[in-house]
């Protein structure tokens, strides 16, 4: 099953705020910019227009090794 969650804090040019989460609790990574953003969950939700969703707050960075 798949659900969503709200991203807070990172780069502000992220596509999206709003992304698809298949393990709730886990830890995401989003590729960006030759990069990976970083986010960890929160204990915090977020109401909005697609209901209440799990906030994932940014962390740290990290680069594509080539």
């Amino acid at each position: 099953m798949t659900t969503k969650a709200v991203l807070e804090g990172g780069p502000e040019d992220l596509p999206e705020r709003v992304v698809p989460v298949t393990a709730p609790g886990e830890d995401l990574k989003i590729a960006h910019r030759g990069g990976y953003e970083h986010f960890k969950t929160t204990s915090r939700f977020h109401d909005g227009p697609e209901g209440r969703l799990p906030v994932y707050e940014w962390w740290e960075r990290t680069e594509i090794a080539e």
